[in-house]
Order: structure tokens, then C-alpha cells, then sequence
């Protein structure tokens, strides 16, 4: 699906060219060449464009319009587990390893999975831990009416307690309310306008329904599933303003179509392997993406689409990076 470029934004209000005032009207001659200049500023401003990124135990907030001392973009916000006294302490550990950090309730709010073995969620302004869970392997999470959360967790070989989409309440810390089978669990998207979960399995995309979502024991039904292309089901993200699903699997990229159920090649990844995420800004379309540095699992350089660019950030290994503005 490619959009057209943005066009060129044209102030509304021209500054007049500047000549000596009549008497009694200068005052308002500023005015007026003040109120337009201010307009032309706020016109040609540009979006934020502040991305969330994961990987190890730091998750940041990065600021691509500002620059650091050594001119890579600035790091504005982190959280890291170890050291917080609103977690417990049998929870440091488990966030060692974080891979989503996924901007919810408009962005105020982020939800940080980890590999080892939990989630949260964290308020933004002040890194106050609001909820935790533990969820093996845990790939991605969305939080859902109700105060509820969803947590994907993937394979577990020792103790058999992943491959599940997982249930908690905001109300409940580190009670699990139940779950539904989700082979190596990578992806959940709450879809508000269809009132469905999607979640990504190895092989297949899911859609479920709220089920007794008002009593204290809610649940999921898994009411379709479609195959994917190919196996490696990693990342699934909404893209936004559209029904597309952005999906990537081990060797392609692909777009679900969440109203047709039709897979389709992605129009500028589809060819990229071992993207461990994707994500599209809402208001300049810029794509940012990771893609693994094999044979490691993350990488040191975030990239974009629309306009084609990369950067790194210090010595950051990146595993996950989001836009930080709340997708659907």
C-alpha cells in the first residue's frame, strides 16, 4: 500500500513587506505580523518524532529531531527494572531481555514485554510501574477494555507454560486469569472498531472475541484463524488510519487486511528477512524498522522508509522499535 508523498505545507498568511507605519498603526501592523509569523511557525513545525526501542534491559525513548553531544539522536526517557522499588524484587531480572515496548492510552502509557519472562506496564511521565506480570518468553502485549491486558508468550521447552495468549487485570498484579493456546506467541493487537484480539502464532493469525468480559473470570474465543505464507511469525502492528495489519515472518513481510482476511506482500519489505519489527508514524507515514545483524538477534541500527534513512544510538542494541504514539 504506498501513500503519496505529503505535499509541501504553504502558510496561510504571508509576512507583509515592511514599511515605515502611518501614525497610530503600528501597534496594530505588529500585532498582525506577529500573529502571522506565529502561525507560519506552528505550520512548518515538525511532528514528533520520538521512537520507543527495546533490546536489553533499558527501554528508551529516543528523539530523532535532537541531537546529542556526540550527534546521534538524543535519548529523552528510560526505564530499566533493576532498581525500581515499585516492582519486586524477584522481578528485576525478568525484564533483563526486553522486546516490545508498546506506547498504549495515547501514548501516556507504555507496555514493556520481556523474553525473560514478564510484562508491565509503566506510565510515561514518571516510570511508576502501574502493573506486572509474569508471562514466560514473552514477545508483545495490548491492554484491552476493562483494564485488562493480553500477553503473547511464546515457546517455553522447560516448564511447558508458554505458547499461550495470556489474560491479566490491571486491578490484579501478577494474577494470571486465564489463557487460550497460542503456538510460539509473537504478536496481540486490540482492534477497538472491530472489538477483536488478534494475536500471532507461528503459522497463523488469530482473531478472538471478549467473552463474560465483565465478570471476574473473562476469556477469549478464538473465533477465525488464517495461515500465513510461511512460518516465523514475529511481529504483528497495526498500520495506521487503515485495516492493514503489518506482519513479518522468517524471510517476507506481509499485510493482513483485517476486514477481507487477504495476505499480501508487503509493498516495500516483502522481501526482507528477519525483521523483528515494523513500524508506521501516523502522520508522516515514515516507516521505522529493525533488522537482526545475523548471526545476532538485534541490531545496532534503527531504519526507515519514506524517506530512506538510518541511525544508531551509542552502543544500543535494538530489538523492537514503535513510534511512541498509540497505533490502531
Amino acid at each position: 500500500m504506498h501513500r503519496r508523498a505529503l505535499p509541501a505545507i504553504r502558510p496561510s498568511c504571508a509576512v507583509p513587506r515592511l514599511r515605515l507605519p502611518r501614525p497610530r498603526s503600528d501597534v496594530r501592523f505588529l500585532a498582525a505580523w506577529l500573529a502571522c509569523a506565529l502561525a507560519l511557525r506552528a505550520d512548518t513545525a515538525s511532528p514528533k518524532r520520538e521512537l520507543l526501542t527495546c533490546g536489553r534491559e533499558r527501554v528508551h525513548i529516543v528523539d530523532l529531531n535532537a541531537r546529542d553531544a556526540q550527534g546521534a539522536p538524543k535519548i529523552i526517557w528510560t526505564w530499566q527494572a533493576a532498581g525500581r522499588v515499585d516492582l519486586p524484587a524477584e522481578y528485576h531480572a525478568l525484564f533483563r531481555s526486553t522486546d516490545e515496548c508498546k506506547p498504549v492510552d495515547g501514548g501516556r502509557r507504555i507496555l514493556i514485554t520481556s523474553s525473560s519472562g514478564a510484562v508491565a506496564l509503566v506510565e510515561r511521565a514518571t516510570g511508576a510501574v502501574v502493573f506486572y506480570g509474569r508471562a514466560v518468553n514473552a514477545h508483545s502485549a495490548d491492554l484491552l477494555p476493562g483494564g485488562r491486558i493480553a500477553v503473547a508468550a511464546s515457546r517455553d521447552p522447560k516448564e511447558n507454560k508458554g505458547d499461550a495468549l495470556i489474560l491479566f487485570d490491571l486491578a490484579r498484579p501478577a494474577e494470571e486469569l486465564g489463557r487460550i493456546e497460542l503456538p510460539s506467541g509473537h504478536g496481540v493487537v486490540w482492534d477497538a472498531q472491530r472489538q477483536a484480539v488478534w494475536a500471532l502464532s507461528d503459522k497463523e493469525i488469530h482473531r478472538h472475541r471478549l467473552v463474560d468480559w465483565q465478570a471476574s473470570q473473562p476469556k477469549l474465543e478464538r473465533v477465525a484463524s488464517h495461515a500465513l505464507p510461511e512460518g516465523g511469525g514475529h511481529d504483528l502492528y497495526p498500520v495506521p488510519g487503515t485495516a492493514m495489519l503489518s506482519i513479518t515472518t522468517a524471510n517476507r513481510c506481509w499485510l493482513f487486511n483485517r476486514d477481507t482476511a487477504a495476505i499480501s506482500p508487503h509493498p516495500e519489505l516483502s522481501g526482507r528477512a528477519n525483521i523483528k519489527c515494523i513500524s508506521e508514524h501516523p502522520v508522516t507515514h515514515q516507516i521505522a524498522f529493525t533488522e537482526a545483524e545475523r548471526p545476532n538477534w538485534w541490531t545496532t541500527r534503527i531504519r526507515f522508509l519514506r524517506p530512506d534513512d538510518s541511525v544508531s544510538v551509542g552502543s544500543e542494541q535494538f530489538y523492537k522499535v514503535r513510534w511512541s504514539v498509540a497505533a490502531e
